[in-house]
């Protein structure tokens, strides 16, 4: 897709950081932007913000995790635009600590957002996208996708493990036999400089608070100075992420030599029994 003036883009976890990054990036190319957050108000500003360039946008409250808000972002875009021909499913969240610690509720919210919500806008979407002449997904796992040992990042790494493995299968089915027309991206990003270590702040009361351990208060500390130090800004990831596009690249990394130790780490504990160090964030 090396034009995207006309088309119109899906972005979830658009009211700030990556989301709101890719959503800028796409504005600039043409693109008609449908925005969802599950953050109402900061959602309201930034749909205002964008309309303010110029740029076609509507936005929906969506809660990833809750397929029916996904089944009815879908029918709102058909509804005000008619067609889908990007899908960036970018919402995460994030929240653990030692794992016997963990309740199941969390585990629950933090795969239904990272991963659920990315199956399910990909199964969903799919069809719409694939009766276009050419169509492009996104979907956003992180380094921790290919590490192994993060401290307190249980729910995180099992839940972009699984996009990872999903979105190459996904890839190559695609290309291969149903709809090569489609491109498919995978973003995995390293340290950016955005607010979702305060992810907890979307946390649903259900879910028991995991952000005031002291365990994840310095975890997220080391995180915060080495974000501080090497992160890359959300205008460097939109770049990254639309330019991917536009190539039809399926690899999208901030940090690429970061992401190879890390998945040389696990290839040398399946090839020598050697298991990896606790990365450092």
């Amino acid at each position: 897709m090396d034009k995207l003036a006309g088309r119109v883009a899906v972005v979830s976890g658009a009211a700030s950081g990556i989301g709101r990054a890719v959503v800028d990036r796409l504005a600039a190319e043409g693109a008609k932007v449908v925005m969802a957050d599950v953050e109402a108000g900061a959602l309201e500003t930034a749909v205002a913000e964008v309309r303010k360039t110029g740029t076609e946008a509507i936005g929906v409250r969506t809660d990833v995790s809750r397929v029916e808000d996904i089944e009815a972002l879908a029918q709102r875009t058909l509804d005000e635009y008619g067609a889908v021909h990007v899908l960036c499913n970018i919402a995460g969240v994030e929240g653990g600590g030692l794992f016997g610690d963990i309740s199941r509720r969390t585990w629950e919210w933090v795969m239904g957002v990272n991963f659920w919500g990315v199956l399910d806008a990909c199964r969903i979407f799919l069809p719409y996208l694939t009766a276009q002449d050419e169509a492009h997904i996104v979907n956003c796992a992180s380094m921790a996708g290919f590490a192994s040992g993060l401290s307190t990042f249980h729910p995180y790494v099992a839940s972009k493990h699984a996009v990872v493995g999903m979105t190459e299968n996904l890839e190559v089915e695609l290309r291969t036999r149903s709809a090569p027309h489609v491109g498919v991206s995978l973003l995995s990003p390293g340290l950016v400089k955005t607010n979702m270590s305060r992810s907890e702040r979307n946390r649903p009361a259900d879910v028991p608070a995991t952000d005031t351990q002291d365990l994840r208060v310095q975890v997220q500390a080391t995180i915060d100075r080495q974000t501080d130090r090497f992160g890359v800004t959300p205008e460097f990831v939109g770049d990254l992420v639309v330019d991917g596009i536009k190539a039809r690249r399926f690899h999208l990394l901030t940090h690429p030599q970061a992401v190879v130790s890390a998945f040389r780490d696990r290839l040398g504990w399946l090839e020598t029994g050697v298991p990896p160090a606790s990365p450092a964030p």
